[in-house]
């Protein structure tokens, strides 16, 4: 006959049952909880789950400039620290002064070919990935002399302006038409001395003549707000001034051109011109100096006003 095995009284139950915080870990899974052994749920003690912040751009300061100018503006928002570099529209900030989680000081590029628009900002990380963009957020507005003179410069580097000022090339070369030109455009008048009428039907050598250019502006610096600089001095060159070469070193100039852009590449300050033949929008001054016409010297004629 088979053995009959008695239940188990409440006494073995008892003695049977689980350890405390085994039973404390089963309850806590049947109620949910997945946080690690260990894990705290303070931020800040060890093994507590961080949330990082979300890159945004509540506002800027300014929000706007002139065209030609490259102000500091600060960007406020959140998760701004993540940041390595800022765009305005299809340029790039010239350098982030400082950068926190909240806010970021930045040095603005000048707008792209110096024309007036509204742009968007974006935020990049280091590799080069958009972490936030804010819509129209910055604008560019053309008020100044020399914005008008970098934005005429810039439609007629290719195209010129033959129905007002003619075209000085088959006497010699337009450059000093072209730059004179540019400087109307900038706000200066004509005068007896230095004019253009008729489509170069009359001009006067000061207006189309490199030398006599040269000298005019010598003697009448002054007057003109003009200070000479040599190009050495290329720190203290400013958008718009004119630059005066002699390709031969014989000590009579030769050709002109106006400045277009100013930048720091490896500390090294660079400087890009437009003129007449040759038809440049962006010329580099090095490259002119060292290898187009190798041995070549000049001046910067800076207009302070």
């Amino acid at each position: 006959m088979p053995s009959h095995t008695p239940s188990p009284t409440p006494s073995a139950l008892k003695r049977r049952s689980l350890p405390a915080a085994a039973l404390l870990a089963g309850v806590a899974l049947l109620a949910g909880c997945s946080a690690a052994t260990g894990a705290a749920d303070v931020a800040g003690t060890p093994g507590a789950h961080v949330t990082s912040q979300p890159t945004s751009v509540s506002a800027l300061a300014p929000a706007k400039a002139d065209v030609t100018q490259q102000p500091s503006v600060t960007i406020t928002g959140s998760g701004l620290s993540k940041v390595a570099s800022v765009q305005f529209g299809d340029q790039e900030a010239v350098k982030i002064h400082s950068r926190s989680t909240g806010k970021l000081v930045v040095q603005a590029p000048t707008a792209s070919n110096y024309q007036p628009a509204t742009v968007d900002i974006t935020l990049l990380d280091k590799k080069g990935d958009v972490i936030a963009t804010k819509p129209d957020a910055y604008s560019y507005t053309a008020s100044s002399g020399v914005a008008a003179q970098l934005q005429y410069a810039l439609a007629h580097w290719n195209n010129y302006n033959t129905a007002q000022y003619g075209d000085l090339n088959p006497v010699g070369g337009d450059c000093a038409n072209f730059v004179s030109q540019t400087l109307i455009a900038r706000g200066w008048q004509m005068n007896d001395d230095w004019y253009n009428h008729d489509a170069a039907g009359d001009w006067s050598p000061a207006w189309g003549y490199v030398p006599a250019m040269d000298e005019y502006f010598a003697d009448n610096a002054s007057d003109l707000g003009l200070q000479k600089l040599s190009f050495d001095q290329r720190d203290q060159v400013a958008l718009g001034d004119v630059a005066i070469f002699d390709w031969d070193g014989d000590g009579s100039p030769d050709h002109v051109q106006v400045v277009t852009d100013i930048k720091k590449v490896d500390g090294q300050t660079k400087i890009e011109m437009a003129s007449h033949n040759d038809d440049y929008d962006y010329r580099d001054l090095d490259t002119t100096i060292t290898e187009q016409h190798p041995g070549a010297t000049g001046h910067f004629w800076h207009l302070t006003r």
